[in-house]
């Protein structure tokens, strides 16, 4: 699956945020539409098989499905420039800024929204039947999914908040290991599968991911959910995308750069062979 070494796609990595920041206006807002658009029809997807079966793990094992589709056709996540654009101020890229990074956050921020705002104003057509009747029972899931994770959160007041944000960041950590994913192999099977395997672990333990959130939630209010769209913004998007930044920046992003590319100066044989304890026993 021609497998690359962590030194070569780390590098990858940084000229990824390189490319991501210099990136027009006009396609960086239509790679994150249309990011935010497939990966919202991919929950909506996940969703619907699990109220059919009844069985989560199914659900979450096909769910992968969605965000393999995004990245082999070269759309962004903001999950993923959270990771890939700070690489490239830190490796001092000529012409990187502090602004050309939060620039691209932004731009993404929007088309990620637009686009799964869209699916979700589709689906909420399909769950009703055009309004004309009651959601469906799987739109009747997704209002309650709304629910559970704002006002449940807000329930327990500052504790509920430490643990939204807590699952953002052990979200993107995955959501981001599977982002880097797409740059360890140069075939597309080799992409999927390692794509695959964290992609389907955040989803399987529910933990929160701001683009898929900006379909489940929206949807939820179109759908009747009994939560409003302050208790969207300030008891899930808000501390979610802090989270999604702090997990996939600390845990991915910034330890694989730190211990590839700005490696520590490696030990002399003489070094190592001194610090081991003598194999001799005093007389």
């Amino acid at each position: 699956m021609a497998y690359l070494a962590p030194s070569e796609f780390v590098t990858k990595m940084v000229d990824a945020g390189e490319s991501k920041i210099f990136m027009s206006t006009r396609d960086t807002v239509i790679r994150a539409y249309m990011a935010g658009a497939i990966l919202a029809l991919a929950a909506a997807f996940a969703i619907t098989i699990n109220v059919q079966t009844g069985v989560p793990i199914v659900g979450a094992a096909l769910f992968p499905v969605g965000f393999c589709m995004l990245y082999l056709l070269g759309f962004d996540l903001l999950t993923g420039v959270f990771v890939l654009c700070p690489l490239a101020l830190i490796d001092k890229r000529p012409g990187v800024t502090l602004g050309g990074v939060l620039r691209n956050w932004g731009l993404v921020f929007i088309g990620n929204f637009a686009g799964a705002f869209t699916v979700a104003v589709m689906m909420a057509i399909v769950f009703t039947f055009g309004w004309s009747q009651p959601p469906d029972k799987v739109g009747q899931v997704i209002g309650t999914i709304g629910e559970s994770r704002t006002v449940g959160y807000a329930d327990h007041g500052a504790a509920g908040m430490l643990t939204l944000f807590v699952r953002g960041m052990l979200c993107n950590w995955m959501v981001s290991a599977g982002v880097v994913g797409a740059m360890i192999s140069t075939h597309v099977s080799g992409k999927v599968i390692a794509m695959w395997m964290p992609i389907m672990l955040f989803f399987f333990m529910t933990f929160e991911h701001s683009i898929v959130n900006m379909f489940l939630f929206p949807s939820g209010l179109l759908l009747g959910g009994k939560f409003t769209w302050w208790d969207y913004i300030f008891w899930n998007e808000i501390p979610t995308v802090i989270g999604n930044l702090v997990g996939g920046l600390a845990f991915t992003g910034l330890t694989l750069y730190a211990t590839h590319v700005k490696t520590g100066p490696s030990r002399s044989a003489s070094a190592a062979a001194s610090s081991r304890p003598s194999s001799r026993i005093a007389a």
